[in-house]
């Protein structure tokens, strides 16, 4: 198993994640010992969903042999694209920094903008995971094409899930109303202008950060 991790350069990437999400959970903790407060206690769900499109996409990295199928890249693509929204997710928890908070609102700022960072880590790590798959199957510019739908389609499950509430797992435990809201915003988008914003300007900063990464990883690799 190990041996596998150090082929697909996995090691590395695993434990830098790994210190990240204890570093996160270090901050929680604190806060809660010191306040008494279970106010951002929540971010630590928030991140282990965010952990679950990586997880996935590295199970299929690491064992390659899982790519060998179409109908199981299919339903890893469905599985994923269902929890990545949680990735970027935890940016809008930013709408719970408050002035008047039992702690300074520079540490609740320097912890939200933790979880955030580590669960867009988590997010853009798989989604490269992702194209490395697809890459076997289509030309580099159609790659490029599916991540920014890809980014754009996991901007609206960020609105689903702070507007409308939805969860990931809703798609099995109530399909109809997820399905009812979608549908609605689809064809009456006039009527939710508030939807189309937040996903179009969500779905362009997303695909700034991710380029930006790109371009980081290019330069190095120079």
């Amino acid at each position: 198993m190990l041996e596998t991790f150090r082929e697909t350069k996995r090691v590395n990437e695993t434990v830098l994640l790994g210190l990240f999400t204890m570093l996160c959970f270090g901050f929680s903790i604190f806060r809660f010992l010191y306040t008494g407060s279970r106010t951002f206690l929540f971010l630590n769900w928030n991140l282990f969903l965010a952990f679950i499109p990586w997880a996935l996409t590295s199970m299929v990295i690491i064992w390659p042999e899982l790519q060998k199928s179409r109908i199981t890249l299919f339903v890893l693509l469905c599985a994923w694209m269902l929890f990545f929204p949680n990735a970027p997710y935890i940016l809008t928890d930013l709408f719970h920094l408050r002035l008047n908070s039992s702690m300074p609102i520079w540490f609740d700022l320097v912890l939200i903008l933790s979880f955030a960072w580590t669960g867009l880590l988590f997010g853009f790590l798989s989604l490269w995971d992702i194209e490395r798959i697809l890459q076997k199957f289509m030309n580099r510019s159609k790659v490029i094409i599916v991540s920014f739908v890809l980014l754009v389609i996991g901007s609206f499950g960020v609105y689903l899930g702070r507007f409308l509430r939805w969860n990931s797992w809703d798609v099995l435990t109530e399909p109809h109303g997820l399905i009812y809201d979608i549908g609605d915003r689809f064809i009456h988008p006039i009527e939710h202008p508030r939807a189309w914003g937040m996903t179009i300007l969500m779905g362009i900063f997303l695909n700034m950060i991710y380029l930006s990464f790109k371009l980081v990883m290019k330069r190095n690799s120079e």
